[in-house]
């Protein structure tokens, strides 16, 4: 049973997912408006394109948004063309680097442990993984949603040890994203209580961990998925992508925590 009360002191923290999305003009344009739409009452950051990054931190150097990576390779350097380390990405004093998107998982074919391998060189660096874990449709109609989302978390676990309780995981049901379909507060509630459990198994700090919900997140529905005991905020994808869109999101936070 989760206590809500240590529940909602932990903060929100939405983040943006632009994926290969964007124009040096855009990015301007969007994160000039997001800084004014705030402050918002919890955590904002947004994950760019790597070519963009220069620009992103320059654009929100001072601001309370922070900037992140989409995602990095699991080695410090060497012969890997078309790689980008994480070296490289804290020079641009990223905070955050998304490892394990549906998307790297599915395309790609990235393993639960490159996954976890790519979340312990980011810390390594001081930079937060965001580690993303979730089920296609198939395995949810299989029934097996706790599975999955269990063995993705169990790689992580297993290689950080004591340090997992400085990840911040995603729970993102890959039949929602991009799609007009999301998991009902109640669902998405469902899959975090059992991550929550999984880390509580882990280390004493998991009730301090943020666990973001991701997959087809609206302004309309920010408010309830958020307000979830176990739910943190949100990895936003497309709405990311219009400022006033993913304002309304970041703005969700301050009605569901005290």
């Amino acid at each position: 049973m989760v206590n809500v009360t240590t529940a909602h002191t932990r903060r929100n923290l939405v983040v943006g997912n632009w994926k290969m999305n964007g124009s040096r003009a855009a990015n301007a344009a969007l994160l000039n408006d997001l800084h004014a739409a705030g402050p918002f009452n919890g955590d904002v950051a947004v994950c760019a394109p790597f070519p963009y990054l220069a620009d992103v931190a320059l654009a929100l150097q001072g601001s309370r948004v922070a900037w992140g990576a989409q995602d990095c390779s699991a080695h410090e350097s060497g012969a890997y063309t078309g790689e980008v380390s994480v070296g490289m990405l804290a020079e641009f004093a990223c905070r955050y680097v998304l490892v394990g998107h549906s998307e790297r998982r599915a395309m790609h074919a990235e393993t639960d442990q490159l996954v976890a391998d790519k979340a312990k060189i980011a810390l390594a660096h001081g930079l937060t993984p965001i580690v993303c874990v979730g089920e296609t449709l198939a395995e949810r109609e299989a029934g097996q949603t706790e599975a999955v989302v269990k063995r993705q978390l169990s790689a992580v676990i297993h290689t950080l040890a004591h340090c997992i309780s400085q990840v911040v995981v995603a729970y993102e049901p890959v039949w929602a994203i991009g799609t007009s379909k999301t998991a009902s507060p109640e669902q998405a509630q469902a899959v975090h209580a059992v991550l929550r459990a999984q880390l509580q198994a882990a280390t004493e700090k998991a009730q301090h961990m943020q666990i973001l919900y991701g997959g087809s997140v609206k302004a309309d529905n920010a408010v309830q998925l958020f307000s979830q005991p176990d739910i943190d905020g949100g990895l936003i994808g497309g709405a990311s992508l219009k400022a006033a869109d993913f304002a309304a999101i970041c703005k969700a936070m301050g009605s569901t925590r005290a």
